[in-house]
């Protein structure tokens, strides 16, 4: 996006919906109205019950003369079979393919596509952090298998999600939609405006030619009088990141952590990211481990400030993704986050100081060697690159 900046906008309507029983028919439910066009960008998409619904919609939508574009990651879709993308393409849906895997392409291929988000007719808009997948949404099903959420957005706002996906479509075959001068952003960080209702803002990461998400929480973390509520299935923050958070413990900031337990796709990352727990409990952070379902959802609560979207602001993120956050300060969507994140840290095991301290030696081993592994990799990248 040529290094611009979205600035916010007011006179939107937010409503945050819950698991995949909640936001997946809302989103198909939008997809089955639309009149004219639909855009769908996602990262995680394989076959299963969910991908079917979806694309039988999409096809559908298609063939009653909706335009209907589909921006999928080339590594997240590997499991996407050839017979749903036949259904796609024999409905007039058109399916581009973000970075697919080429073994020449050497370390270029860990570029991916992340940002997940859904845009019906210029109308409303979803974003958030789901994929089409079994695990996010079973039709028929009242739970989820994995905990996530997404935002439904209407107002000023989707224009900005419109674009964003538009950007990226036509940089896919390496053409650019606008002149620099053209874009609809600024060259700073915006102010914070004061809250109220539907203000909102597009933050997005483009990796690393743009860390404006990042920017934007760090600067969020530094200025917070009252909480930090921060939720992540992948706890590996950037220094600026950590050096925030335990400022703002250490100033009296209410500073939550709500991260995986057990129930994790990815093992190694989650102990590699245990490492950073003994300073953060010292200077006064809670950490929740989240038990019931694996924990999916980015989200975080800084004050009255939301920000929920794709991206996990750890380190790998943000140097090789494609991201994408929504940014509001607007009270009901506020309580809405607000209640969400209480009921899971009532359903989270709290991680004390004592605790830790006492953890047994094979636990120290992994999280020092998955520790170890991850500052290793990291360096040569960084070497590499």
């Amino acid at each position: 996006m040529m290094g611009h900046i979205f600035p916010w906008r007011s006179g939107n309507r937010f409503a945050l919906l819950i698991d995949g029983p909640s936001f997946f028919p809302a989103m198909l439910e939008a997809i089955a109205g639309a009149e004219q066009e639909v855009l769908l960008e996602l990262y995680l998409v394989e076959d299963g019950r969910c991908s079917e619904v979806l694309v039988e919609a999409l096809a559908a939508a298609a063939r009653r003369g909706v335009e209907v574009r589909c921006l999928f990651d080339g590594f997240g879709s590997l499991r996407f079979g050839s017979r749903l993308r036949q259904c796609l393409s024999e409905a007039g849906v058109a399916l581009r393919l973000y970075n697919p895997l080429r073994w020449r392409r050497g370390l270029h291929n860990l570029h991916r596509d992340h940002r997940k988000l859904l845009v019906v007719d210029r109308r409303i808009a979803f974003v958030g952090g789901t994929g089409a997948t079994d695990e996010f949404w079973r039709p028929g099903e009242a739970k989820s298998l994995w905990h996530e959420v997404m935002v439904s957005i209407e107002g000023p706002l989707v224009a900005h999600w419109q674009l964003l996906f538009d950007y990226q479509w036509q940089a896919n075959v390496g053409r650019r939609p606008w002149r620099p001068e053209e874009a609809p952003g600024l060259d700073r960080l915006p102010p914070l405006p004061p809250q109220g209702h539907g203000m909102g803002r597009l933050a997005y990461a483009d990796a690393r030619q743009n860390r404006d998400i990042v920017q934007s929480l760090v600067r969020s973390l530094r200025r917070a009088k009252r909480r930090i509520w921060l939720a992540t299935p992948y706890f590996l923050p950037s220094w600026k990141v950590r050096r925030a958070l335990l400022h703002a413990a250490r100033r009296g900031v209410e500073v939550r952590l709500l991260l995986t337990s057990h129930n994790t796709d990815h093992p190694p990352v989650r102990y590699a990211g245990q490492r950073y727990y003994h300073r953060l409990l010292r200077a006064g952070v809670r950490i929740h481990e989240y038990g019931p379902r694996f924990l999916h959802l980015k989200m975080v609560l800084v004050d009255d400030w939301v920000s929920v979207g794709s991206c996990n602001f750890d380190h790998w993120n943000l140097r090789f993704n494609l991201e994408a956050n929504l940014e509001a300060l607007d009270r009901s969507l506020t309580r809405e986050v607000e209640a969400c994140l209480a009921a899971d840290f009532a359903s989270s095991r709290e991680v004390t100081l004592e605790a830790w301290r006492q953890r047994p030696l094979h636990k120290r081993l992994r999280q020092y060697l998955w520790g170890w592994m991850d500052r290793l990799v990291v360096n040569l990248l960084y070497r590499r690159q």
